[in-house]
């Protein structure tokens, strides 16, 4: 999972094409969401150390407040937010895909299959106190140790020479074998305490009206989007939606709208040497008066002296 990415299904890949698996490693530096909304088709491992955290999947609340572990599965929207002196969070993003067996064994058909096509999940969380937690806590310590950059799950906050937002990829055979076998062994154990479950048939439909409306805005943020707009998107009405979309983002649809535009915006005066006139238009913005506001409301200054405290960081 890359934790600061659009709010959106994630687009990048998570390790390699070869070997699709990664690690990361966020500290949230105050109150708030650090983890946006977001969904991606890997599953997601998460560990917390301690602190006080807000895991928020398919819009049901998780407080988390003692060490434990959190399994994301493929597709499900997820966020984290945090208080002010919570610990970091670490993650393992693989696809199912780099556990595959070439022979039809028991293991390919009754388990990994299963969980490649969606039909079997993880379940939701461990907590310290389970009989399986203490072997998957020492298997995810050895996938850390296998990527070889980041230091292991231990109690001891991020270093100078460990940044406080970091992740790894590798392309070493060796160091992947060993990933691997722990992801299988995480499998094992998980199966030998019938912790798997079969997939429900009825989806969740709000969750998958949320999911349809983020992608509409980051299909259509460069051009006016009505809130007549997003809802016949999901076949709802105007005052539902708004009421559900808040209750899923925290944020009413406009608000989400023009923060995404903003993100947007940051990314033009840090990439291109767009002028903020054309920026502005550039990401749906059709009056400079309110880009401006918005721009200062998000970031607490203009997008020259943005672009200026940018240039200044370079040099």
């Amino acid at each position: 999972m890359e934790h600061q990415s659009p709010v959106l299904k994630e687009i990048r890949l998570h390790g390699t094409k070869s070997f699709p698996c990664a690690i990361y490693r966020t500290h949230p530096s105050g109150n708030g969401t650090f983890v946006k909304h977001h969904w991606h088709d890997e599953v997601e491992i998460l560990y917390f150390s301690a602190g006080q955290f807000l895991l928020e999947i398919n819009m049901e609340a998780f407080p988390v407040q003692s060490e434990c572990i959190y399994f994301i599965n493929p597709g499900e929207l997820h966020s984290i937010s945090a208080k002010t002196g919570s610990h970091w969070e670490d993650a393992v993003v693989f696809s199912p895909d780099i556990l595959s067996f070439d022979s039809y064994d028991d293991a390919q058909m009754r388990l990994i299959k299963p969980i490649q096509s969606g039909s079997l999940l993880f379940p939701r969380y461990i907590t310290s106190e389970h009989p399986a937690f203490d072997p998957i806590k020492s298997a995810f310590t050895d996938i850390v140790h296998s990527f070889g950059q980041m230091s292991v799950v231990d109690d001891t906050p991020p270093s100078k020479d460990v940044p406080a937002d970091s992740s790894a990829v590798t392309n070493d055979l060796t160091s992947q074998l060993y990933i691997k076998s722990s992801l299988l062994y995480i499998l094992a154990t998980l199966s030998k305490h019938r912790l798997f479950a079969p997939t429900e048939q009825n989806l969740d439909k709000r969750v998958e009206s949320i999911k349809t409306a983020l992608t509409y805005i980051k299909d259509n943020y460069q051009e006016k989007i009505y809130i007549a707009d997003l809802a016949g998107e999901v076949n709802l009405n105007e005052q539902y939606f708004c009421r559900l979309f808040k209750k899923a983002i925290g944020l009413t649809p406009m608000e989400y709208i023009n923060e995404y535009r903003i993100k947007q915006t940051r990314r033009l005066l840090e990439e291109t040497n767009l002028s903020v006139t054309d920026i502005c238009l550039e990401c749906g913005f059709h009056n400079l008066g309110n880009f401006l506001r918005e721009f200062r409301r998000h970031t607490g200054t203009t997008p020259l002296q943005y672009r200026k405290n940018l240039a200044g960081n370079a040099e």
